[in-house]
């Protein structure tokens, strides 16, 4: 790659980067590379003339490096992607309207030009861009659509049909800049989610046994600032809410337009603005991590992923190329008439094939990630509309996950429930779980005692461990206790027995190599799960399934009372993907949703994985689709939008190869004039671009 510095101010510079062997590297992806260096303040890439346009600080030399190096690792990086297809890149700069006026003048003067050299010599003036781009396409990529119109304009010159030449290319440009503005509308769409709203932050620091507040540059924040937020600031970071209350306005993230109160132990996301109050948030993710920063991972990722649709179109395009100059010939050699070779030659399938589908799946993606559906590509999208079974883990998803400590057991005659729920709750303490914070809850109810104890160790689906008084203090599941930790259950299995007969969530409390105690904890279902699965079936899910750690007796309660056709109970962790597996071998195309640390393995080796709102982060990092609003329904919404999304790409499809069949058809037949031929083909072209950008209706309950 080569980089040439065009021009240069004291903080504004235009260079010029020259692709080798015709290597093109995808605009997006470059700008997105460019927009984390410590010297860009700002850059836009204009892809046609191969420019980059930065703002900067600093030094220019630095720059140019800099720019230089990431220059190459971009193209390594789309030379390591290359078996991917891309969409069409974003535009950064609108489309230019010059071809249409240049073509349009020709269109208006060339009737008065009296001199026919005069007339070919404006003619061929205006139709210059679009015969040199046929030319420079048809040597680079072999014969394509551009060559087919480039041919009918040039055959309308050589007959000095003026009139017929101006007319089809102005007809060419102005369809042409039509359908870049529509791809630009829908790439603008894409780019107003992939915004991130920088700026500073307050940060809460302690110098010399004083608070005070220090604004730092968000670039700098760092996991556990505790960042104070007024009214009228974005929210810079995703975290929990340790002191005071606000209402935050959640409409850039969630689509919900009533803003939300927020108190103490809420979670709030990067990009959301308090409109009332002020709050302290303890930051958990920061920069790169952020809500804000994964929907502009996602949307990079939406460009670079190609649904098999979009595929699909653009193989039959290409194979109907040859079949359509074929014809054109062929019409030739039968009525040696060159006006209906050039008719024919307009009728090409290529544009409306090529264009209308990415358009729709960008429209649909922009459209859902407005309703807080955050959507990683058009694959994503397609792979949820082909679903046809839907594997729910149970907590958080079709429970709230909000738990509710519902009775407390000693096993220990020297310790009471009390202290049993004090000593669970000081270990508890530290972390943001469900379980913990209802633990926490249900501690500070009843006059929360704290134990001082060591450091503490989370064990990713298992529990927590720490040291009190120089003994250990394990707190987790069953199978943590009794095997990884070897605490024996033998003497207390009757009672134990006893106490899970409600079926409902037991955790497990071990002090110095003994069972000291357990609590039980309730999760209640969600109120409209029931409404949100029958959803699912109304677009096409033949089956819904549930897994659970619940006992047997708990699951097919809550299976009988949503109507869920299969379910899989007492459930470790690790057992989840290795069910989905099974599920998928029976050659059923499955959606996973889950919200935990341990469903990410199930979240990848679905055909499509739903990561909930109130979900870790790693969950939702390897979600093909996250949530952000904390609602069920939004997975219904979400399969609704999918189907009318395909259903709308198929119709497009059906309605493109007809309409164009049936021009070339009378093309050939000398039915339809070369103006005729162009004014159809570029008007179904618009029409369907026009309707593949318009705003999908999703009912919101």
């Amino acid at each position: 790659m080569q980089l040439q510095l065009l021009h240069t101010t004291k903080t504004r510079a235009r260079f010029k980067y020259i692709s080798e062997s015709g290597f093109k590297i995808n605009p997006l992806h470059l700008r997105l590379l460019l927009e984390v260096l410590p010297s860009v303040l700002e850059v836009r890439i204009n892809a046609i003339l191969q420019n980059i346009i930065v703002v900067f600080k600093g030094d220019l030399e630095e720059l140019t490096a800099q720019i230089q190096s990431t220059l190459e690792q971009a193209k390594m990086e789309s030379q390591n992607n290359k078996h991917e297809e891309s969409y069409l890149a974003l535009r950064d700069e609108i489309p230019s309207s010059a071809e249409v006026a240049r073509a349009g003048s020709a269109l208006v003067i060339s009737p008065f030009l009296r001199s026919p050299k005069l007339q070919l010599g404006f003619s061929s003036i205006a139709s210059a861009p679009l015969l040199f781009s046929g030319i420079k396409e048809t040597l680079a990529n072999g014969i394509n659509s551009r060559t087919l119109e480039a041919m009918a304009v040039a055959i309308s010159l050589y007959l000095q049909d003026f009139k017929t030449a101006n007319s089809t290319n102005f007809m060419l440009a102005l369809g042409e800049y039509i359908e870049e503005m529509t791809m630009y509308k829908s790439d603008d769409l894409l780019k107003e989610l992939a915004k991130q709203k920088g700026g500073e932050a307050w940060v809460e620091k302690v110098e010399q046994g004083k608070s005070i507040l220090v604004q730092v540059p968000s670039e700098q924040l760092k996991v556990g600032d505790i960042v104070v937020i007024g009214a009228g600031d974005t929210i810079l970071v995703d975290g929990h809410i340790t002191q005071g209350e606000a209402l935050v306005n959640q409409i850039s993230m969630t689509g919900e337009a009533t803003p939300m109160q927020k108190k103490h132990g809420d979670k709030v996301l990067s990009g959301t603005i308090v409109q009332e109050g002020k709050i302290k948030v303890w930051a958990e993710s920061v920069g790169e991590q952020t809500a804000m920063a994964r929907i502009k991972t996602y949307i990079e990722e939406t460009l670079i992923q190609k649904s098999s649709q979009e595929l699909n179109a653009s193989k039959m395009a290409d194979s109907l190329v040859p079949i359509t100059l074929g014809l054109s010939i062929l019409s030739y050699l039968f009525t040696q008439d060159l006006m209906r070779s050039a008719s024919v030659l307009q009728a090409d399938y290529s544009c409306a094939l090529k264009l209308t589908t990415p358009v729709a799946f960008k429209s649909a993606i922009s459209n859902a990630g407005k309703e807080g559906i955050i959507i990683k590509g058009a694959k994503s999208l397609e792979s949820l509309q082909l679903s046809e079974v839907f594997v729910f883990d149970k907590t958080g998803t079709l429970t709230k996950g909000d738990l509710e400590v519902l009775d407390v057991y000693s096993f220990d005659e020297e310790w009471d429930k009390e202290a049993v729920l004090n000593l669970a709750a000081s270990i508890e303490e530290h972390y943001f779980h469900p379980v913990a914070k209802a633990v926490v809850k249900a501690a500070k109810e009843k006059h929360f005692r704290h134990f001082h104890h060591d450091e503490v160790t989370f064990i990713v689906a298992h529990g927590v461990k720490s040291e009190i008084g120089g003994k250990c203090v394990v707190i987790g599941s069953r199978h943590f206790l009794e095997d990884d930790e070897e605490i024996s259950f033998a003497s207390y299995e009757p009672r134990i027995q006893k106490i899970l007969k409600s079926g409902e969530m037991p955790l497990f409390i071990g002090y110095g190599k003994k069972l000291l105690g357990v609590i039980l904890l309730k999760d209640t279902l969600r109120e409209n799960a029931k409404d949100a699965l029958a959803r699912l079936r109304q677009n096409g899910v033949k089956e819904i399934i549930m897994l659970t750690g619940d006992t047997y007796q708990k699951a097919e309660q809550i299976a009988k009372e949503l109507g869920i056709d299969r379910y899989y109970a007492e459930l470790l962790p690790t057992q989840k993907a290795e069910i989905l597996d099974k599920i998928m071998q029976e050659g059923k195309k499955v959606a996973f949703v889950g919200d935990g640390i341990n469903d990410a393995p199930a979240l990848i080796r679905a055909d499509v994985g739903i990561g909930m709102h109130k979900g870790a982060d790693i969950a939702k990092a390897s979600a093909d689709i996250v949530l952000l609003r904390d609602d069920i329904e939004v997975v219904a919404e979400a399969r609704e939008l999918a189907v009318k999304c395909l259903n709308k790409v198929h119709r497009g499809f059906k309605i493109a190869v007809s309409v164009n069949s049936l021009i070339l058809i009378l093309a050939s037949l000398g039915k339809l004039s070369p103006i005729q031929t162009a004014f159809m083909h570029n008007g179904t072209t618009i029409a369907l671009l026009l309707n593949a950008l318009q705003r999908i209706q999703i009912k919101r309950k």
